[in-house]
């Protein structure tokens, strides 16, 4: 079965994490989280297809508005930038999950202690 974003009304929610597509506004646990208008767009598109893997040209296709150029790494840079502020916030949690080859999913899971040693969290 796979992780849906419960939708109520203009918010989405996956575990602790919300946002509010309309106002412009993420929070986690409450508290919010400074994000760029990109970062913004990209949690959206993740988190309107929680628990499923979403190709980076697709993401792209989403956020930027075009299609995916060769060698073009930008949807890898503000995932990367995404992970972070979210891993800043919700330190105990990992939401967005690289598929090597198909892109990324969104799913709030437990971080483990090696992985918080390993990045210095």
């Amino acid at each position: 079965m796979a992780l849906e974003a419960s939708e109520t009304g203009d918010v989405l929610q996956v575990g602790e994490l919300e946002v509010r597509p309309d106002d412009g506004l993420a929070l986690a646990a409450g508290r919010t989280v400074v994000l760029s208008v990109r970062e913004f767009h990209l949690l959206v598109a993740l988190m309107r297809r929680a628990g499923r893997v979403v190709s980076r040209e697709e993401l792209f296709r989403i956020v930027w508005g075009r299609a995916l150029r060769a060698g073009d790494r930008s949807i890898d840079v503000y995932v990367h930038k995404l992970r972070v502020k979210l891993e800043d916030a919700l330190p105990d949690w990992r939401f967005i999950h690289t598929h090597v080859g198909f892109g990324y999913r969104l799913s709030p899971e437990p971080s483990h202690a090696f992985h918080k040693n390993a990045t210095g969290r």
